[in-house]
């Protein structure tokens, strides 16, 4: 590009949200499956002003239930009333926000695979003529996504097509655009003739 011409840019947003509760894998001591899966059920167990509460998820083979630890031997004065409420309403939107906590997969020996309970949400601009698109990327829900993963969903190419667009320099961003991630971040897509119809 010559030195006199103007680089045609355009800003999109994409959106990452969840879609359901992530599975839930550990193996289970009763079958051979791997898989639980949690429906927003909690177990709320008073002993005298101590209180425990589970978060349950099931075997999806079997049934067996799994125990979650979410709180243990608290006193019940300073769990917020609301909240307790929402224990013991079975509250799903609570039960996705405490699922979004590293903490409680590793203070229960379990992980969780988000793969099929997100979506990527765009705004709709016209970018046939950019050369360079500017996407920033707002996490609605802290959950851990492979980045290629999301940049091939985004960009509606393969993730090999990713990585080599990552190895060419084509996409680039101030993080590393490999691994994993689940905080907001930004990214330039240098579009040439042959991936025009991409965006």
């Amino acid at each position: 590009m010559a030195n006199n011409e103007i680089e045609r840019r355009v800003a999109l947003q994409w959106r990452v949200r969840a879609t359901s509760l992530p599975v839930i894998r550990r193996r289970c001591l009763r079958c051979t499956s791997a898989t639980y899966y949690a429906d927003g059920t909690f177990r709320v167990n008073a002993n005298g002003k101590l209180l425990d509460v589970w978060l349950l998820a099931r075997c999806v083979e079997c049934g067996k239930t799994l125990n979650l630890t979410v709180l243990e031997r608290v006193p019940v004065r300073v769990i917020d009333p609301s909240i307790l409420t929402r224990f013991h309403d079975n509250d799903l939107e609570l039960a996705a926000k405490l699922l979004e906590d590293p903490a409680l997969p590793r203070r229960n020996g379990v992980t969780l695979d988000w793969d099929d309970a997100w979506a990527l949400q765009k705004t709709m601009v016209e970018v046939s003529d950019a050369e360079v698109v500017d996407t920033s990327v707002h996490f609605v829900q802290r959950i851990p996504i492979r980045l290629t993963t999301l940049l091939s969903v985004g960009l509606d190419v393969s993730r090999s097509e990713v990585r080599r667009l990552i190895a060419d320099g084509d996409l680039s961003s101030t993080q590393r655009l490999t691994g994993k991630a689940f905080g907001d971040f930004s990214f330039a897509f240098r579009r040439h003739a042959e991936n025009q119809g991409s965006d």
